[in-house]
């Protein structure tokens, strides 16, 4: 999901990329919005990526 977001999808296309209800899919986001205290879905997404990326690392 950290993808997409970055890459600027709106919403309905996330969900269905991703093969899931709209709404879950909207949790998911706010979710991660939440976590990384981001302002935009740009912002949200490259966070999240950055996170996962640096976690893989350790």
């Amino acid at each position: 999901m950290p993808f997409h977001l970055s890459a600027g999808y709106k919403d309905e296309v996330v969900a269905k990329r991703l093969g899931t209800a709209l709404r879950t899919c909207r949790e998911h986001i706010a979710e991660i919005f939440d976590d990384v205290g981001a302002q935009s879905g740009f912002q949200a997404g490259w966070s999240a990526r950055e996170r996962a990326v640096g976690a893989a690392g350790s």
